[in-house]
């Protein structure tokens, strides 16, 4: 079973939605029970930060989460509340990735929406059959750098993480769910990890 975390941000029906046309049903809950219990977790996310960090620590998700040893999946929002803190509402987010997610400059366009490519920085099994430069949705005002557990790239103005990973952990900045056959590759290759 796949487990899609709900907690109060957008765009969970489009993930559910996505995983139905490769063929897996997913349950969306926000039990941490089921959570653990479940194969695979998916953490997506449109909103805001700190009310999404309020909602889980409310419901003792933030436990759960970072004590998971099956293969996480971490969309956009989802990426950014794994970092150690976001500049959104000067939260503290999950620690996962020890990299602070900072709004892009002034001068920036965002939210940076659209599509957009990135550069894989390895053989990663998430990107499997995906090639270097192809496109990708994105919609984010913040971001995360370029650290130690990116293994994806994206150029918007500077150079951030497209998609991190550590240990079972994986996250994407951009919308897998949202980008056509890349996205869909993407999520299949996640369902198979």
């Amino acid at each position: 079973m796949i487990a899609i975390l709900k907690y109060n941000s957008g765009n969970i029906m489009s993930v559910r939605v996505a995983l139905k046309r490769l063929g897996h049903d997913a349950v969306i809950t926000d039990d941490p029970d089921i959570i653990s219990s479940a194969e695979k977790v998916i953490i997506p996310g449109v909103g805001e930060a700190a009310s999404a960090m309020r909602h889980l620590r409310e419901k003792g998700l933030d436990r759960a989460i970072v004590s998971l040893r099956q293969p996480v999946l971490g969309i956009c929002l989802g990426l950014q509340l794994m970092c150690a803190s976001s500049e959104e509402g000067d939260t503290e987010g999950l620690g996962i990735f020890e990299t602070q997610v900072r709004r892009f400059p002034d001068g920036a366009r965002v939210p940076h929406m659209g599509w957009n490519d990135f550069v894989s920085l390895g053989d990663v099994p998430l990107f499997k059959g995906v090639e270097t430069g192809d496109d990708v949705y994105y919609v984010h005002s913040y971001y995360a750098g370029v650290n130690g557990n990116t293994i994806a790239v994206c150029d918007y103005g500077l150079p951030f993480s497209a998609a991190m990973r550590k240990d079972n952990f994986y996250a994407t900045q951009f919308h897998p769910e949202k980008s056509a056959a890349t996205g869909a590759r993407i999520l299949k290759n996640f369902t198979e990890l």
